[in-house]
């Protein structure tokens, strides 16, 4: 019987450097979709997937991430004495448990397999998820549940894949898919960025793992790859020869986050999907003479 999996990594050492200068004094982690930081979208999957321990691999000037996860009795003792009590619930229900959250540093900018390397002495010897926060998922069940349903009947790793054109593999890493059905099998292969020609599916993955602490081995060794970085995807090429790797594709919708226009895009289908302000922000968007018919249905996709 596989382990249960009960600790999240959250690599959040990243610049930025697309959203300069908002990024200049504040994490990208914490840019808002609507009215929630990225990092606190990631974290609230992570829990609804029964995950316990959140790990943060951080870097210089990302303290706020900290910050947000903590009580803040100042601003607690104020919204009670306004007797804004359903924003004070909200802020209390967000936190995670005491001693649940662990952070640790990522010294250099050396890539996401070395920032989920940084993150070995805590996790320990047990299989970990793995959420990269520029990725946001709108979904009916979040990605990580998903996943961890299928963990449960398969054990190994897995990783969250989506479809994406063939033109555009380059940009992503890609899998190679083996036996299975349509939302669930095995994973033959990976490579980072391939060219079109060589590229063995249009199967990108998306951000989202449940990994094997064997990875951590691999990655202690792990030789630089594409761009100069400890690519986290040739430890995972490596890993595959040793056990099995079992791609689930997903339901939901995904925001590159890490991009203006995913990160645009989110925040637009995010408000239409609010009950509290989703009417209104489509006759906001109707008084910038948008067509109101293709955005009502936008809202309806949204929702």
């Amino acid at each position: 019987m596989q382990k249960r999996v009960k600790t999240a990594v959250f690599p959040v050492a990243g610049l930025g450097t697309r959203f300069l200068p908002a990024t200049k004094a504040m994490p990208k982690e914490m840019l808002t979709v609507v009215d929630r930081p990225l990092i606190q979208y990631a974290v609230d999957e992570a829990r609804e997937a029964g995950i316990t321990h959140f790990v943060f691999v951080t870097g210089r000037n990302k303290g706020v991430i900290e910050d947000h996860f903590d009580r803040q009795f100042e601003l607690e003792a104020t919204l009670e004495a306004r007797g804004k009590l359903n924003a004070l619930r909200d802020l209390q229900r967000d936190l995670p448990s005491a001693g649940r959250t662990s952070f640790t540093r990522q010294q250099e900018p050396l890539g996401l397999g070395h920032a989920v390397w940084c993150a070995r002495d805590i996790v320990g010897d047990e299989p970990f998820a793995l959420l990269l926060p520029d990725m946001l998922f709108k979904s009916p069940r979040g990605v990580l549940k998903q996943m961890m349903e299928t963990y449960e009947v398969t054990g190994g790793n897995i990783v969250a894949v989506e479809e994406v054109p063939m033109a555009e593999v380059s940009s992503y890493g890609v899998v190679a898919r083996g036996k299975g059905d349509d939302l669930s099998f095995r994973i033959n292969g990976m490579v980072e960025k391939p060219a079109v020609a060589d590229a063995p599916s249009n199967l990108i993955i998306s951000g989202r793992y449940i990994l094997q602490p064997e990875v951590f081995t691999l990655l202690a060794d792990q030789p630089k790859g594409a761009g100069g970085e400890i690519q986290l995807t040739d430890a995972m090429q490596t890993l595959m020869t040793q056990q099995p790797f079992v791609g689930v594709k997903y339901e939901g919708q995904s925001f590159d986050c890490g991009s203006k226009i995913g990160f645009l895009t989110a925040n637009v289908a995010y408000a239409l999907g609010r009950d509290d302000i989703g009417d209104d922000f489509l006759a906001a968007l109707a008084k910038l003479g948008l067509n109101t018919a293709l955005m009502e249905g936008f809202k309806i996709a949204a929702e």
